[in-house]
């Protein structure tokens, strides 16, 4: 069942990047009224939009990410009886 909770997992977690990234970008297009730096790297973009960038992409990817990896972790532990492997309680 390994295999399965690999795949399970890393799916989730690619879905959630790419969603939270896209629905980021749309945000920030309305918001700013302009696109996201291409490349925050980039010496020609303003450093506060890049950082802010860095941020807003960096919290917004990760909390998309563990959110889609915990259902993923319930419906796993739903599915097979017991939690994923790596997330086991130790003693319990």
């Amino acid at each position: 069942m390994s295999k399965v909770w690999s795949v399970m997992e890393k799916g989730s977690a690619i879905g959630a990047a790419v969603v939270a990234r896209k629905v980021l970008t749309t945000g920030w297009a309305k918001a700013a009224r302009r696109k996201p730096p291409e490349n925050p790297a980039d010496p020609d973009v303003n450093i506060g939009e890049a950082v802010a960038w860095a941020v807003a992409t960096g919290a917004a990817v990760s909390v998309a990410r563990m959110l889609a990896m915990r259902g993923a972790a319930r419906y796993y532990t739903k599915s097979a009886g017991h939690l994923p492997p790596g997330l086991e309680k130790d003693g319990v």
